[in-house]
């Protein structure tokens, strides 16, 4: 961490994000939510969520992260695989191991350094996160929806929120499934000993994952899944929980190995992505191939199938 700033807070009855950004720091209301929805605002010397009303007399201590390796955001001339565009949006289908915007440790070569380069962007999530109205980890590859205006980024938000964007994921996760398919309902927040994990945590933001079987093989199952809601590292701490950890997962638990075939991050592919384009209202449908890395694992275990009643 750079520094922490450490602050009293005047009057009540205002969201914390609201009352940092009137209390003279430079930073912008949305890079303050960034940093909570982080964990690196603390009341009173315990992490809070962006919805809390901090109290006259609270004290706020703030981490500020350490960004001198983003002192500016520079557009690069990156290929990108857009699988749609127009005047409002962008699909791109992200490859694994490209991280989606500028942080430290991550100054360039990030999705938002490309996209600079090929389109306008909106400006709603400020200097470091033009257009991005969600995101995916750096080690899951697939589609993402980017938003070209403010406009447009306000509609694809809110329909994100209300659940109305469908997102599904293909993963290989270890262990076999008796059940065809099933929902995952537990609460996510961060981890309570390890701040660069998720947890599954007693009153943590609700998070809802949907699942169903693709292929049964031995020790391992291809699983369809749906993103009811949008926490960091759901679907990863999801399959964790329930005791099936997705195959090649450095963080929650599985193997970097399979079939031979050695893994550079998880198997996790947002391969199908259903939203409403913003200024006509029509309903548009995105789908992806699965990574050549992906494929290969598949028909490496290809022969270890397991029988079902469908076969």
């Amino acid at each position: 961490m750079a520094e922490t700033i450490e602050l009293t807070i005047k009057e009540d009855g205002k969201r914390i994000d609201a009352a940092l950004a009137e209390s003279g720091l430079e930073q912008s209301r949305s890079t303050i939510a960034a940093w909570i929805k982080d964990g690196l605002v603390e009341v009173n010397g315990s992490p809070v969520k962006r919805s809390y009303k901090p109290k006259e007399g609270d004290k706020v201590a703030i981490h500020v992260p350490d960004t001198k390796e983003v002192e500016k955001l520079e557009a690069e001339n990156i290929p990108l695989d857009v699988v749609y565009e127009d005047d409002d949006l962008i699909v791109v289908n992200k490859p694994q191991g490209m991280v989606v915007h500028p942080a430290a440790g991550h100054a360039t070569g990030t999705l938002v350094n490309a996209l600079l380069y090929h389109a306008p962007l909106s400006t709603i999530n400020g200097e470091f996160r033009p257009g991005i109205v969600h995101r995916i980890d750096r080690d899951t590859s697939g589609l993402l929806m980017v938003a070209k205006n403010d406009k447009a980024h306000k509609a694809l938000a809110a329909e994100l929120k209300e659940h109305k964007t469908e997102r599904y994921y293909y993963a290989l996760v270890k262990g076999e499934f008796k059940e065809n398919n099933g929902t995952v309902d537990a609460p996510i927040d961060r981890h309570p000993k390890d701040r660069k994990k998720q947890a599954v945590v007693a009153g943590g933001r609700e998070a809802v994952t949907h699942f169903e079987v693709v292929e049964r093989y031995m020790g391992c199952t291809l699983l369809k899944l749906q993103l009811e809601t949008g926490r960091t590292h759901q679907i990863r701490v999801h399959m964790q929980y329930i005791g099936h950890p997705v195959v090649g997962d450095p963080t929650y638990g599985h193997q970097a190995e399979i079939a031979g075939i050695r893994l550079k991050g998880q198997l996790l592919h947002a391969k199908t992505l259903v939203l409403t384009q913003p200024t006509t209202g029509k309903r548009l449908t995105f789908d992806s191939e699965l990574p050549k890395i992906f494929k290969q694992v598949l028909n490496a275990i290809d022969d270890s199938k397991l029988k079902t009643d469908a076969d």
